[in-house]
């Protein structure tokens, strides 16, 4: 990566298409019809694939695909202790996920995802990115029925988020990712999301990297960049740019994972218009502290548009590197 001196490193935000089998086998699985070993077995195959898939792509820095996990809050909320799960509720457009319950006090019991990161590890000698949800957006995604303070809760859920990144980093992760993109959405709680993330970071020997979406950013920049972590990964793509124009009214201090894809469109863009959007990001980021990756949401293209998609952003960053 960038502390290895290569210039424009290419990665995801992490989570992929899931392919048809795998969506069958899972709906298989909640209606009893599909063994959790038979299940597993399938999520492995699949992890593999993914890792298989990026490398011939020529990412840099990987991740695992998330196929053995559903929604980014529920698959935490569900093997963290203090939550049940209740009925679906919409996210965005026509997507639903299950709603967390917290009933009672939220801790961490046992590693949540490092089985994971190690499978998906041996697969490559390229590093992959563990990935977690972050405790101010499970907060936030949240129905509360213990605490009765968002503050309580999102500094609880913190301890436990940490505990859980802590045990990544043993187990090898070098980037650690803590998903955030409920943090723009109300200005006036800026300070508890950052300590919050101060808790979580705090004493992980690892580059951490936040990911952020969507919401009112002009209302928390450059407050922003006082989250305790090493790179933002942001989606720019979907919105035209618009956060570059903001962030030239201040310098933008971090690492910047910049989204050169919009996902949210099943048009494959062309390498020169990648390359139009590389090149703008490099006017407000300097190229030793720029990454490449799509804006968040892969997991909605299907697996040939995403594919399709990485590819031209692999050339497009490519052929700007050789003009860098």
């Amino acid at each position: 990566m960038n502390d290895a001196g290569l210039l424009l490193p290419l990665s995801t935000i992490g989570s992929f298409p899931k392919p048809d089998r795998l969506t069958k086998a899972r709906a298989g699985f909640s209606r009893g019809e599909v063994s959790a070993d038979d299940l597993r077995s399938l999520e492995r195959e699949e992890t593999a694939a993914c890792i298989r898939m990026q490398e011939e792509l020529g990412l840099d820095l990987l991740v695992d695909g998330e196929m053995y996990r559903g929604d980014m809050t529920a698959y935490f909320a569900e093997n963290l202790e203090g939550f049940r799960i209740s009925g679906l509720v919409r996210s965005y457009g026509n997507r639903y996920y299950r709603k967390p319950v917290v009933a009672g006090p939220v801790r961490w019991l046992r590693p949540v995802t490092v089985e994971w990161f190690r499978f998906a590890q041996e697969q490559t000698q390229k590093p992959v990115k563990a990935i977690l949800t972050g405790p101010y957006t499970m907060m936030d995604w949240s129905f509360d029925d213990h605490y009765g303070s968002r503050a309580a809760l999102a500094m609880a859920l913190a301890e436990a988020i940490h505990q859980e990144a802590a045990a990544l980093v043993e187990a090898g992760a070098r980037y650690v990712q803590i998903d955030e993109p409920a943090v723009s959405v109300r200005p006036d709680e800026i300070d508890l999301a950052i300590r919050a993330m101060a808790l979580v970071t705090g004493g992980l020997k690892a580059r951490t990297i936040t990911h952020i979406c969507y919401g009112d950013f002009p209302a928390i920049y450059p407050r922003l960049l006082d989250l305790p972590v090493d790179q933002f990964t942001l989606e720019l793509s979907n919105s035209d740019l618009g956060l570059l124009e903001l962030f030239k009214t201040s310098p933008f201090t971090k690492e910047l994972g910049a989204g050169v894809l919009d996902v949210h469109t099943h048009k494959v863009e062309p390498v020169e218009v990648v390359k139009e959007r590389i090149t703008a990001a490099l006017a407000v980021v300097p190229a030793a502290r720029l990454f490449v990756n799509p804006d968040c949401g892969l997991k909605t293209r299907t697996p040939e548009e995403a594919e399709a998609k990485l590819r031209n952003m692999v050339a497009a960053t490519r052929e700007v590197r050789r003009t860098l």
